[in-house]
């Protein structure tokens, strides 16, 4: 079964989440990170973000949490507010 870790943050302006896109766009996920597929929503008008992460398996989630807890808090797209731990019910594209 997938897990998704799902964090919220407050104070994410227009501008930062650009920011985040190009890096991600430019880079690549850190050495040893499992591979997931991530949402990031936004709303700028709140500046308040929402990212999930999907991960295949428990050990794979629990790497990346780990890896995420220890990231500078100015690598972050602004001031995390929760992060919640989902078993993924349904996933389904159209």
């Amino acid at each position: 079964m997938a897990l998704a870790r799902v964090v919220t943050f407050d104070g994410v302006s227009k501008d930062r989440m650009q920011q985040m896109e190009r890096d991600m766009d430019e880079g690549q996920p850190p050495e040893g990170f499992p591979a997931s597929e991530m949402i990031a929503l936004h709303d700028p008008d709140t500046e308040k973000s929402m990212v999930i992460l999907m991960f295949e398996s428990e050990d794979d989630y629990k790497t990346a949490d780990e890896m995420l807890n220890a990231m500078p808090a100015g690598d972050t797209p602004g001031q995390r507010t929760s992060v919640t731990k989902y078993d993924v019910a349904m996933r389904m594209k159209s």
